[in-house]
């Protein structure tokens, strides 16, 4: 006889499954039951199907409200110090990103205010952001660094992001993001500093278990594909799997060089050609897209979004939450954006911040269905229809989240 911690009847279940008879969209069960057991989906189906004798020691009714995998926003860079509002005024006036970067602005601007920013400061302020995050429904958070550009605030900001996910009810996968862009004591010396990313901050943050994977910006303002390779050779040479920022300002071959490393995720794409898709689709490496940047810097270039589908690359939506080109605060604002902006259904989008943002963090395995055997990170809706996630901008439906199990009404954690 089955014996579950919790049991939950009567909903509209999203499982985002991809072994679903017949391919039903959101693998939806419309009237369904999930058990949870031990942190884990003990069962998941048919409310009539449910094994004949089995119990639990709490049962809820739905009452017909949608449930889904916990949301998984798997691109951020939450940890910084400082502000940039002056930078929005700039580009309101029409002053390019990327003249803004040369001008000492961009990144680095963020890097002067995170280098004096305390641990606690960092924390307090990237605490406040995450719970923004949690209250629509999110469960797992990818967290960069890349704002310290040293190796000490480097290291502040990735146990920061370690910190929040052993403070916060969610899971929080860190990124060791030190070669962002050039700081400004290397100024005209990129493989100096690229020197001191491989040989001194990297082996750091190894021996201090800070990082899950490694990242880098491939760009004409930050590093050639060249330079990349090397840091993703030394950083799969410590077992670290990497990602990449690639082809947002132009088309340097980086996400082609991503997917040469097996990356598990090549980031923006904007300008990504077939031959970088082919290589993707052939490597398994995830499409991230972030529309909240395309929107805020007011681009025109869109990621070939046809060409991804039909090579079958998976595409995931993320916030890119940051300071400066997308201080998108919200992943339902995000997911909106994905299907106004690039022409994703919504049935792409809800997949792209569950099934394929897990696939972008490499922890499908672990989350991003609602499938026996993965965690009980679910998401409770005062919705019937997934679509409903996407097609409200500023409205969140959210009712609360179960985190490994674990029950939190909307507002808590």
């Amino acid at each position: 006889m089955e014996r579950w911690d919790h049991l939950l009847r009567n909903g509209r279940l999203a499982t985002l499954a991809t072994l679903v008879e017949g391919g039903v969209p959101y693998g939806l069960i419309p009237r369904g039951a999930v058990a949870l057991r031990g942190g884990r989906i003990a069962w998941v189906g048919p409310d009539s199907a449910l094994p004949a004798g089995a119990t639990a020691t709490t049962e809820e009714d739905l009452e017909g409200r949608l449930v889904t995998p916990g949301l998984i926003d798997c691109h951020t860079h939450l940890v910084w110090g400082g502000d940039r509002i002056a930078e929005f005024e700039q580009r309101l006036s029409g002053v390019p990103y990327a003249e803004i970067a040369r001008q000492g602005g961009g990144i680095n601007s963020t890097v002067r205010a995170t280098r004096e920013a305390s641990e606690e400061e960092l924390f307090g302020s990237a605490r406040r952001r995450l719970q923004n995050l949690l209250a629509e429904g999110v469960t797992t958070v990818e967290i960069k660094s890349g704002y310290g550009l040293d190796t000490e605030t480097e290291a502040r900001m990735l146990r920061v992001a370690r910190r929040l996910g052993a403070e916060s009810p969610c899971t929080v996968h860190t990124t060791f993001l030190g070669a962002h862009a050039v700081p400004p004591e290397y100024k005209g010396d990129a493989d100096g500093y690229l020197a001191l990313v491989i040989d001194q901050m990297l082996p750091r943050v190894v021996a201090a278990g800070l990082a899950d994977a490694v990242d880098a910006f491939c760009e004409g303002i930050a590093f050639s594909a060249e330079q990349v390779d090397r840091l993703f050779t030394a950083a799969r040479g410590h077992g670290l799997p990497v990602k990449l920022h690639a082809e947002q300002l132009s088309n340097l071959g980086g996400a082609a060089l991503a997917a040469r490393h097996s990356a598990l995720s090549a980031d923006h794409l904007e300008y990504l050609d077939e031959a970088g898709v082919q290589a993707m689709a052939a490597a398994g490496t995830v499409a991230v897209l972030l529309p909240g940047a395309f929107y805020l810097l007011r681009e025109t270039q869109k990621p070939p979004v046809e060409l991804l589908r039909r090579h079958g690359v998976p595409i995931a939506v993320a916030t890119d939450l940051n300071p400066g080109s997308s201080p998108v605060h919200s992943l339902l604002t995000a997911m909106n954006l994905a299907c106004i902006l690039f022409h994703l259904t919504p049935e792409e989008v809800v997949a792209g911040v569950t099934l394929e943002a897990a696939r972008a963090l490499g922890v499908q395995d672990a989350v991003g269905t609602l499938e026996v055997g993965k965690r009980a990170d679910l998401a409770l809706w005062d919705a019937e229809e997934p679509a409903a996630l996407v097609a409200n901008l500023g409205l969140n439906p959210g009712a609360g989240r179960w985190v490994a199990g674990r029950f939190l009404p909307r507002g808590e954690g």
